[in-house]
Order: C-alpha cells, then sequence, then structure tokens
C-alpha cells in the first residue's frame, strides 16, 4: 500500500517529479517522500504520477466485483436515458397543443382552418428551442465545472422529482381555459421550459458522469435510452393520429401523462438501484479515489495528500471527443427536425393517408429515432474505430455532407434552392443513413472520452462530453434558422 515514509527534519520539502513517480518500481514506495504536512492541502498540486500510483496501489478494488443481478442496472440506465430526453421530446412533440393555446381566440373559426399563424404561434417554437438549450447548455457546462461539488443523489433524485411537478403543473394547465390570459401563460410555459431543463440538464450531467464510471455497456445503455426515448414519442403521436384524436387537448393531456408516468417510474427505479451492491462498488470505487490518503509518520503526526482534479488536464484529453460530438449533433440539429419535416412526400394531395398523413410523422420522427437507436446499439457491439479520435473527427466532418443533401430534398418551401432529390426512397435512405451515423458515431465518442482518462477523472470527462453535445444541440439550433431562410 502507498504511504509516506518516515519525514527526517533535512527532508521536510524533498517532493519527487512526476518523471520520478511514474519510473518508481514497485519495490520503491518504501523510499517516497512527500511534503511536509505543515504545507496547506490546498497548494497541493494535481500530480498524476501520484494518481497512478494510488489508483495501482492505495486503492484495493476487489476483484469480487458484484454481480448486476438480472441485468437491473444496465436496464435503469436504459431508463434514465429515456429520462433525460423527456422533457424535450413531450413539449416538442405537442405542437398542436401549444398553436391552439396561443390562437386568435377572436375568431370564430377553428385554429386549423387558419392560414396564417399569429405572432405567437410563430415564435413559439423559437422561443421553445432557444430558452431550451441556452439554459440546458448553461447548467451542463457549470456541472462540468463545479459538479464535484454536489452529491449525486440530489442531482438524479431531486431533478427528477422536479421534473415530474412541473411536468403536473404542465398537465394541469391543459384543462385550464387560458384564452384571456395567453401572454401571461406563454411566460409561464417558457419560465417552466427553463427549470425543466435545468433539471434536465444537470440530471444528464450527473447520469453521464456516473456512466463513465461503469463498463462501457452502461454508457451504451444510457444513450440509447435517449434515441429510444424519441421513439417512444413518436409512436405515441402516430397512435393519436391512427385514431383520430383531433382534439389538441386530448392529444396534450395523452402526451405529458405518459411523460408524467416516465417520469415517475425512473424515480422509483434510481432510488432501488442506488442500494444494489453493484451500483454502490463503483460509486465507491470513485469516492475513494478522491478522498485523501492518510498515514503516520515517525513522530506520530498524520500525514494527508490530496488529489486535485486539473480541468485543464481533462480537457487535454479529450478535446479532440468534445469538438467531434459538438460537430456531430450540430450538423444533426441544422438539419433536423427544421429542415427534415418540411421535406414532403412526392406523391403529397393524391388523397392517400400515407402520402398526406404519415409520412412526414413516421421518416421524420419513427425513422430516425430507430436509427439513432440502433446506431447506439452497433455501436456498443463494435466499437470501432476503438481509441483512435481523428478517425471518428474525420468520419464526422464528412457527414456534413447531409446538409446541402436535405437542403436540396422535396419541399414545397423551396424559394431560392433547387431540388434535386424527389424520390421518397431515397429521402428514406438518407434519414436512415443519416440517423445511423448520428447514433453510431456519439457513442463511440462517448465510449470513448472516459477510456482517455484515469479512473478519477472519467466523472468529469463524460459531463464536459454531455456538455459538448449540448453546445453542439445550440449551434445547430442557430444554423437551422438560418437554413430555413435559404431554402
Amino acid at each position: 500500500m502507498l504511504h509516506y515514509d518516515d519525514i527526517n527534519d533535512g527532508d521536510c520539502n524533498k517532493l519527487l517529479s512526476n518523471e520520478q513517480l511514474m519510473s518508481l518500481d514497485d519495490d520503491d514506495n518504501e523510499n517516497i517522500y512527500f511534503a511536509s504536512p505543515v504545507l496547506p492541502i490546498e497548494t497541493q498540486q494535481y500530480n498524476e504520477g501520484f494518481l497512478e500510483r494510488r489508483e495501482s496501489s492505495d486503492i484495493n478494488l476487489s476483484r469480487n466485483i458484484p454481480v448486476d443481478v438480472r441485468n437491473y442496472t444496465y436496464f435503469v440506465f436504459y431508463l434514465l436515458g429515456t429520462a433525460t430526453m423527456t422533457p424535450w421530446n413531450f413539449f416538442i412533440t405537442a405542437e398542436d397543443y401549444w398553436m391552439y393555446k396561443f390562437r386568435n381566440v377572436n375568431l370564430n373559426i377553428s385554429y386549423e382552418e387558419l392560414e396564417e399563424l399569429n405572432p405567437m404561434q410563430k415564435s413559439f417554437a423559437c422561443y421553445l428551442t432557444i430558452t431550451a438549450s441556452c439554459s440546458g447548455t448553461s447548467f451542463l457546462i457549470l456541472n462540468a465545472i463545479f459538479g464535484q461539488r454536489v452529491s449525486i443523489r440530489l442531482k438524479i433524485l431531486g431533478t427528477l422529482c422536479t421534473i415530474l411537478l412541473l411536468f403536473a403543473i404542465t398537465t394541469g394547465f391543459v384543462e385550464i381555459n387560458t384564452d384571456t390570459w395567453q401572454e401571461q401563460f406563454f411566460l409561464i410555459t417558457l419560465f417552466i421550459v427553463i427549470i425543466l431543463n435545468v433539471c434536465s440538464a444537470t440530471m444528464s450531467g450527473g447520469i453521464f458522469g456516473i456512466a463513465g464510471l461503469f463498463p462501457s455497456e452502461y454508457m451504451t445503455a444510457l444513450v440509447s435510452g435517449q434515441a429510444l426515448g424519441g421513439i417512444i414519442t413518436a409512436l405515441t403521436f402516430i397512435i393519436v393520429l391512427t385514431f383520430g384524436a383531433g382534439d389538441p387537448k386530448i392529444t396534450a393531456f395523452t402526451f405529458f401523462v405518459v411523460g408524467s408516468a416516465l417520469i415517475m417510474l425512473n424515480i422509483i427505479c434510481y432510488a432501488i438501484m442506488e442500494k444494489k451492491p453493484f451500483f454502490q462498488y463503483y460509486i465507491n470505487v470513485e469516492e475513494n479515489v478522491r478522498s485523501p490518503s492518510t498515514s503516520i509518520n515517525a513522530d506520530g503526526v498524520s500525514v494527508n495528500a490530496t488529489v486535485q482534479l486539473s480541468i485543464k488536464n481533462v480537457l487535454g484529453k479529450i478535446y479532440i471527443h468534445a469538438v467531434a460530438i459538438c460537430i456531430l449533433f450540430a450538423t444533426t440539429l441544422s438539419v433536423y427536425p427544421s429542415i427534415t419535416i418540411l421535406i414532403e412526400s412526392q406523391s403529397y394531395g393524391n388523397g392517400k393517408a400515407w402520402n398526406d398523413i404519415y409520412f412526414r410523422p413516421v421518416t421524420n420522427y419513427l425513422l430516425f429515432n430507430s436509427g439513432d437507436y440502433f446506431g447506439r446499439v452497433i455501436a456498443g457491439i463494435f466499437e470501432k474505430p476503438k481509441n483512435n479520435c481523428y478517425t471518428v473527427l474525420l468520419l464526422v466532418i464528412l457527414r456534413t455532407f447531409y446538409i446541402p443533401l436535405f437542403l436540396c430534398s422535396n419541399s414545397s418551401s423551396h424559394s431560392f434552392l433547387p431540388v434535386w432529390i424527389h424520390s421518397d426512397s431515397v429521402f428514406i435512405v438518407m434519414m436512415t443513413t443519416f440517423a445511423l451515423s448520428n447514433g453510431y458515431l456519439a457513442n463511440i465518442l462517448l465510449i470513448m472520452a472516459p477510456r482517455s482518462v484515469t479512473r478519477c477523472e472519467k466523472e468529469t470527462a463524460s459531463a464536459f462530453m454531455a456538455a459538448s453535445l449540448s453546445c453542439g444541440l445550440v449551434f445547430g439550433s442557430i444554423l437551422s434558422i438560418i437554413l430555413v431562410q435559404m431554402l
């Protein structure tokens, strides 16, 4: 076990350099000298060499790792993945409900018959995206920097309970007549969206950090769960269309009740999981790595050494991964769904249900989320390329060529750009490969980043990857506004 040897008066300030520590053999531990205990712990610099020695010597990682009984922890990570995207998915899918709530109540015709949207209807989606992206990204970055000061339990259970409360309030508003105070309801809704995304970002940063401590298949479960949440939302939307529930209030009530049920299920399952020996083992290992190492010198003085994380050092190891995942999601959000939802079937208007009703929701929501999901699952199985971040970055850059392809696909909204792709089949192939590549590359990067750092840096690295992902969403959302105007 790594310890402090007896420190003589003349040796109080004798320190080993990183290079010396890294070159020590196991038998050399007996001769290691550390700084005098009179130095404050705050002045001790982050020493990666010391960290490497400590991980291998001071921390006794038991060979008897508890078993994930019935893969319960794996299942809960899947479920938590759906929870990270539930607020966003259910709010944007209930588009008809928001159009109904913000309709012009002075007209005697239904909102579906209106050919032009009023200012609140036009601006709501934009404000929704901006408030959600900015608030979520800000707190993901804050979580990556200061997240170590907040307990895991508070970051997960505390935020989930808050999200459940906000979903309950939103569900209640469905049955409340807000026609006489639409402006106030508009602001209240945006405030709810901000708090929802702050909570969702805090939970996402926390759960991504936790997943980085576990074997790679648990990160795969988490990111696959995110895509699965999109599939659940898309299926719910299509089922509502199939059964002809034309009332937007019924549609919204269904969405928010299902969303509340998912959040409640997450709370119950996580509360059970955190008591499981398998979960506690990996969490306790991380806490032990960060805890001070203590020994007694010859004079009976207790000597502590604390490992301090250097955020700069962590970013230096994963900045390629962070840049790649930012570009990846900026590319995706630049065209999906803002551009892809405008693309129509080649036979639109012929009176067939597939072309007029189902083509857009199936290809945009169900097909994309399914492709994204299977891409993440496949990445978890093959993990190729495994440790070459530059190859992944190159693939991410090549993927940007999808942007001009979607911009030139069949849509009646074109004013400037030509339409080169008319075929429904070609568009479906494009959406499928676009979604598969998004899921595959995202999972590869999220698995690769924690492997590039030491154990006590894994949680911070994973949190920064989540923040970089969210930055990509913000950049993509801004770019999508520009691209829509270019059509």
